[in-house]
């Protein structure tokens, strides 16, 4: 990848990150939270990726996240949210925000770099790779064997709906909606409903 990309850190903890990313050729500017980052995004709106904790002092990951989608220099700007909390729901609902994608705590270091790898081939920051890489997903995956019925569930998913709640909405039992789950990560070739949820979202499948 050409160039050298500007990354905003916005996390109460970020001597790692800090410290590891000049070294793979990417600038760094540090917030220590939520507020900090929307005052330096305040003047400086130009950054190709942020890098936003969940669990911080006075203004959590997520009302930042909600607050970068709110101004229109920030809205596009690609987002990594870095949380502790394992929590599928959580990030699937993160991801109706705004959120590009999750990386969790402990994390290893290669399998961060490369989702910000991916993450810029998917900004604007090189919409050439992004056009690329968006078709070969499209090549990639099975959209149009998706049932109407899966598109459903994936819709009910990508509101945050857990699999009782989606059982209750289509009148079926818990095993169907598995069934059907299972169906959509074989066929979208995924493995969990966030990254689902990511991939249907990345190429208009749901809004």
């Amino acid at each position: 990848m050409g160039g050298i990309a500007n990354i905003l850190i916005v996390d109460d903890n970020p001597k790692i990150l800090q410290d590891a990313l000049p070294m793979y050729g990417y600038d760094v500017t540090v917030a220590k939270d939520g507020l900090e980052a929307l005052k330096i995004l305040a003047n400086n709106s130009n950054f190709d990726l942020i890098l936003l904790d969940v669990m911080m002092p006075n203004m959590d990951g997520w009302d930042t996240l909600k607050a970068i989608r709110k101004n229109k220099e920030t809205e596009h700007t690609p987002v990594i949210m870095i949380t502790a909390v394992n929590e599928e729901q959580k990030m699937v609902s993160g991801l109706k925000i705004g959120a590009d994608d999750y990386i969790v705590k402990p994390f290893i270091l290669p399998n961060l770099l490369a989702r910000i790898e991916a993450v810029l081939r998917r900004s604007n920051w090189q919409k050439d790779s992004s056009d690329k890489s968006e078709k070969s997903l499209n090549k990639n995956v099975n959209i149009e064997a998706l049932t109407p019925k899966e598109k459903e569930v994936l819709a009910l998913v990508a509101k945050g709906a857990s699999n009782n709640e989606i059982a209750d909405k289509l009148c079926v039992r818990d095993v169907t909606v598995k069934t059907h789950l299972n169906s959509i990560f074989k066929k979208l070739k995924v493995t969990n409903r966030t990254q689902a949820v990511l991939l249907a979202m990345q190429i208009d499948l749901i809004n």
